[in-house]
């Protein structure tokens, strides 16, 4: 049975849509309460099949899996075209409490609106969903994902399109649910500096469906890293006091303005 802490679970699970081509073999893998893990992979090596997997929207090709029912899943961009308002959308967070033809209560709009408080977006309940900006959207579903109290969070990419602020806002909302609402986070990125921010333990999804999953600081590493995107990444500690951290820079093959390599 998955324990008080973990959230979910996964044990030797497999991934392949033909049986030639796998995403991810053998793999075990938890969530705990109050702790956020980074899921890091170069395109197309199955980041957001694992995190369907794990909302279980996806059965794996084979493995074991203790799923938690209160899962929220937050995906890179809000797919509707119709001209919802953002408090319509954060509602439908509230669908599995809400019955078969039934209009929203009192109880789904508070908590619809303190989802939107805790994000930051109270203020934008009446605007049209389609008229914000990327950053915006993003923290929209984030509170959806809230509305509906779920124990676990899974964010496909949710700061890729984002500025640099809009990056810190939504990696530091991340770091305060799990830090105080005790919620289970896993996140996909492209960034490993997103990962060294927040993250309590790191998944890297290598080459021929293999993985490296364990505490960020043991996995997040020059040599893993440089496996993972098959250019060099070089580390550098950075800033001073509460402010340093470790980043990590790609060496871009550059050419010159003769087209010569250096």
């Amino acid at each position: 049975m998955i324990s008080d802490a973990a959230m979910l679970r996964i044990e030797r699970a497999s991934q392949s849509y033909d049986g030639e081509r796998w995403q991810f073999r053998d793999l075990d893998f938890d969530l705990s309460a109050g702790e956020i893990t980074a899921i890091l992979g170069p395109n197309g090596r199955g980041k957001s099949t694992l995190l369907r997997v794990l909302a279980g929207l996806l059965k794996p090709t084979s493995g074991s899996m203790e799923l938690n029912p209160r899962t929220g899943f937050v995906p890179q961009e809000f797919a509707g075209s119709f001209p919802y308002s953002v408090l319509d959308v954060v509602l439908m967070g509230r669908a599995r409490y809400i019955a078969l033809f039934q209009t929203p209560r009192k109880i789904d709009v508070d908590k619809a609106m303190e989802a939107l408080d805790a994000t930051g977006m109270a203020d934008y309940a009446p605007r049209n969903i389609n008229a914000l900006s990327g950053g915006e959207r993003q923290l929209v579903l984030i509170a959806r994902a809230l509305a509906g109290e779920n124990a676990v969070l899974l964010l496909d990419e949710p700061a890729s399109a984002l500025d640099l602020k809009n990056q810190d806002v939504v990696l530091s909302l991340l770091a305060k649910l799990a830090d105080r609402e005790k919620l289970a986070i896993a996140f996909t990125t492209h960034q490993p500096n997103h990962a060294v921010a927040v993250a309590d333990k790191v998944l890297l999804m290598l080459d021929g469906a293999k993985t490296v999953f364990g505490a960020t600081d043991e996995v997040m590493t020059e040599a893993n890293l440089e496996a993972l995107y098959g250019i060099p990444v070089r580390s550098a500690k950075l800033g001073s006091g509460q402010l340093e951290e470790t980043a990590f820079v790609p060496l871009f093959r550059q050419r010159d303005r003769k087209g010569n390599r250096p």
